[in-house]
C-alpha cells in the first residue's frame, strides 16, 4: 500500500526541503562583497590603506588597448600570463562603462559563480556540509580591495569548477583545467589528483586536446601569444616569498648589503647570494614535484575528496617554494580549501583553517603595512614571517595528511564515490519507499 500524495503534489516527486543556509549565505556574501566594492571604489576609506587599483586602471587597461589590436604586449616584461588571460583583459571593454567598472562587473560575476558552485556541491552531498560555503563567504573579503583589484578570482573559480568536475565528469575536468592553465598556469597542478586508470586518461586527453586547441588558435590569430615564457625566466626573489625571508632577517640583524627594488614587475630582493637562493627555490619546487609524483605512485586509497585534497596540497607546495608570493595567491588556496571542506571525507579541514588565518595576516602586510616590509623593519619582518610560516605549516600538514589518508592507512574510514556525491534523500522519499516495500 502506498501513501496518498498530498493535494497538489505530483506522485513520485517531492518538493526539496527549505535550506536556511542558502539565503543566509547569499546575504553574507552580498554584504562582504559590497564592502569590498566600496573599498575598491574609494567610497569607504581606511587609514593607511594603499590604493591597489592601479593594476586595473593602468596596467590591465593598457594591456587591453594593446591586445585589441591582435598583438600581445611583447615589449612589456610584466606581461607574464598565458594567452587566454588576454580575454580577461579584453572583457571589460564590452561593458558600457569605464574599463574599471567593467572589470569589477566581470570579477563580481565570477565571484557569484564560485558561490553558486559551492552551494550546488553542498546540496549534492549526503552530509550537506556548509563549512566550505561559509569559508568562501567570510575569508575572501578579508583580502580587502585586492580581492576585486586583480584577475585571480576568475582563475580560482575555474579551478574550483575543475575540482568539482573531477568527481564525476573527468572530460569536463580536463577541459576546465586546461582553461585555467591557459589563464594562469598554476591550475595544471590539479592534474596530480585526477584519479587513476581510465579516469586519468580521460582527464589527461581532454586537458591536452583543449590546451593544444587554445594554443593553436592564439598562435594563428595573434602575435606573441607565448612571449610570457621568456619573461617568467627572468624573475628573481620577490620580497613576500619564503625565499626572501633569510635576506630580510639578514638585512635587519646582520646588515646584509642588498636592497629591495622593482624588478620584472614586482619588488624583489637584489644583492649578494640572491641568485643562489633563486636556484634553491627552483630546486625546492622540483623536490615538491618529486614528492607528489611519489605519492601518485604509492597511493592506495582513492575517494572523490582525494582529487581536491591533492590539488590543494600541490598548490600549497608550489606556492611556498615559488620565488613569488603575491597577496592574491591566497585566493587560490581559499578557493581550493572551500571545495575540500564541501566534499565529504576531505582530510584538509585543519589545513583550510591555517589558510584562513593566513589571509588577514596577508592583508595586514598588504595593503596596510607594505612600507614596513619594503623598508625592512622588524615589524614588517614579523608580519611577513608569520604569514609565510603559516603557509609552510599548511603545506607540510597537507602533504602529511594526504599521505596518511591515502598511502599509510590500511583501512581508512573514508566514503566511497556514491556516498560523497549522492543527493541526500528527502525523509518523505524514505517513508514512501518503506511503505511500498
Amino acid at each position: 500500500m502506498r501513501k496518498k500524495p498530498a493535494d497538489g503534489a505530483t506522485p513520485g516527486r517531492h518538493r526539496p526541503r527549505f535550506d536556511p543556509t542558502v539565503p543566509s549565505a547569499w546575504s553574507g556574501w552580498a554584504l562582504g562583497r559590497a564592502l569590498v566594492v566600496l573599498l575598491v571604489l574609494g567610497v569607504l576609506k581606511i587609514p593607511h590603506m594603499m590604493d591597489v587599483t592601479s593594476d586595473v586602471k593602468v596596467i590591465y587597461q593598457g594591456w587591453a588597448e594593446v591586445l585589441r589590436s591582435g598583438t600581445f604586449p611583447m615589449d612589456d616584461v610584466t606581461w607574464q600570463y598565458p594567452p587566454l588571460a588576454a580575454l580577461v583583459m579584453l572583457a571589460p571593454l564590452a561593458v558600457p562603462a569605464s574599463y574599471f567598472v567593467g572589470f569589477l562587473v566581470l570579477i563580481g560575476v565570477f565571484d557569484a559563480l564560485g558561490m553558486g558552485l559551492l552551494l550546488r556541491l553542498r546540496r549534492s552531498g549526503r552530509d550537506r556540509a556548509a563549512a566550505g560555503v561559509w569559508l568562501w563567504v567570510v575569508v575572501p573579503p578579508l583580502l580587502g580591495p585586492t580581492l576585486y583589484a586583480r584577475f585571480d578570482l576568475v582563475v580560482t573559480v575555474v579551478a574550483m569548477a575543475a575540482l568539482v568536475a573531477l568527481v564525476r565528469r573527468p572530460r569536463l575536468a580536463g577541459v576546465l583545467t586546461a582553461v585555467g592553465a591557459m589563464l594562469k598556469v598554476w591550475p595544471v597542478l590539479l592534474l596530480i589528483g585526477a584519479g587513476r586508470g581510465r579516469r586519468w586518461l580521460q582527464v589527461a586527453a581532454a586537458f591536452a586536446l583543449s590546451g593544444a586547441l587554445v594554443g593553436f588558435l592564439f598562435l594563428v590569430s595573434t602575435h606573441g601569444a607565448f612571449s610570457f615564457l621568456g619573461f617568467q625566466e627572468g624573475r628573481g626573489i620577490e620580497v613576500e616569498s619564503v625565499g626572501a625571508l633569510p635576506f630580510l632577517f639578514a638585512s635587519v640583524f646582520l646588515h646584509w648589503q642588498g636592497t629591495v627594488a622593482m624588478n620584472y614587475g614586482s619588488l624583489e630582493v637584489l644583492g649578494p647570494h640572491v641568485a643562489t637562493m633563486s636556484g634553491l627555490m627552483v630546486a625546492s619546487s622540483v623536490i615538491a614535484f618529486a614528492l607528489l609524483a611519489l605519492w601518485r605512485l604509492r597511493v592506495r586509497h582513492w575517494t572523490p575528496a582525494t582529487a581536491a585534497d591533492a590539488g590543494l596540497t600541490a598548490v600549497l607546495l608550489f606556492v611556498v617554494t615559488s620565488r613569488v608570493i603575491s597577496p592574491q595567491y591566497m585566493l587560490w588556496l581559499v578557493g581550493l580549501a572551500a571545495v575540500c571542506l564541501t566534499l565529504r571525507g576531505s582530510v584538509m579541514r585543519p589545513v583550510a583553517w591555517l589558510v584562513a588565518v593566513a589571509v588577514p595576516v596577508t592583508t595586514v602586510e598588504f595593503p596596510f603595512m607594505f612600507g614596513e616590509l619594503t623598508g625592512r623593519t622588524e615589524l614588517g619582518l614579523v608580519i611577513i614571517g608569520s604569514r609565510n610560516l603559516l603557509l609552510l605549516a599548511a603545506a607540510v600538514l597537507a602533504f602529511v595528511r594526504l599521505w596518511r589518508a591515502t598511502v599509510s592507512s590500511s583501512s581508512p574510514d573514508l566514503p566511497q564515490l556514491a556516498d560523497a556525491v549522492a543527493p541526500e534523500r528527502d525523509p518523505a522519499q524514505r517513508d514512501s519507499a518503506e511503505v511500498s516495500a
